[in-house]
């Protein structure tokens, strides 16, 4: 049977263990891969190893579809596309998962520190994955930058930590004058500025900055609006995209500067940007 392509019977079973799995590791309990890998051989009679290479397809369709995976099951490209849509039935089945409250989103009160800011994918001196087309083809089916676009819990708990981020910022360069002046934009006069938070440098210019966060990888696909191209065009000196991915575990970022379509495709409709 190990040879056999898997039914939609198996698949189903295969994700639904390891989202139990997945949900375990976020919520930070304990369980044993061993036990789960041995009760999926008794249900659906398939190998040790290929249970475990199919837990690694998984990892690789939740990357695709800007979602977390388990660590220590690395993603494993070149899967059926059966396999992403049980991943999908699961997840629709389960709307509590897309909609749940980030796990990085900290009180007001709390005011952590900065956040690691890393070179954007495009600048960085390495190809790009020989995987990002599948990964493309699964957020584009899929419409990823859409789902995070109205995921408000997760853009209102990214848009808290950046907050948070450029507090620190101004407040480790002695600037309290600065870090006092920030302001929540999106939150205090509504959306429609263009961003979402104004901010500062050290030196007293201006940030305007227009978040983006997502729980996948750096290279998960986003929405940016007709307004938020033109006020960025308008203000290029101020203006950035601050790119905050990997929010469910820990927090990481990049920024973008205009024009952006010097970074990623713009694609007209709503502009959903994808990484060259």
């Amino acid at each position: 049977m190990s040879g056999e392509e898997w039914s939609d019977l198996e698949n189903d079973a295969i994700v639904a263990d390891y989202f139990s799995m997945l949900s375990d590791e976020l919520g930070g309990n304990r369980y044993n891969k061993a036990a789960h890998n041995r009760a999926l051989q008794e249900l659906i009679g398939r190998s040790k190893g290929s249970i475990e290479f199919k837990h690694q397809n998984i990892s690789a369709v939740l990357k695709g579809l800007g979602e977390t995976w388990i660590n220590g099951y690395k993603p494993a490209f070149n899967f059926q596309m059966s396999l992403v849509d049980a991943v999908a039935r699961h997840l629709q089945q389960r709307g509590e998962w897309i909609a749940r409250k980030p796990t990085a989103a900290t009180g007001l009160s709390e005011a952590p520190g900065t956040i690691w800011i890393s070179t954007p994918p495009t600048m960085q001196n390495t190809p790009p994955p020989d995987e990002l087309e599948q990964m493309q083809a699964v957020a584009r089916r899929f419409d990823v930058a859409g789902r995070d676009e109205r995921n408000r819990s997760l853009g209102k708990a990214g848009e808290e930590r950046v907050l948070h981020h450029e507090r620190a910022i101004l407040n480790s360069a002695g600037r309290q004058d600065l870090a006092k002046k920030v302001r929540w934009v999106s939150q205090e006069d509504g959306d429609g500025a263009g961003y979402d938070i104004s901010s500062f440098t050290p030196e007293g210019s201006a940030r305007l900055i227009e978040v983006k966060t997502t729980n996948g990888w750096e290279r998960t696909p986003f929405h940016v609006s007709r307004n938020e191209l033109a006020v960025a065009e308008n203000n290029r000196d101020s203006w950035t995209l601050f790119r905050l991915w990997n929010f469910s575990r820990e927090p990481r970022a990049f920024e973008l500067s205009p024009p952006l379509d010097a970074h990623v495709e713009l694609t007209a409709t709503s502009f959903q940007a994808s990484f060259h």
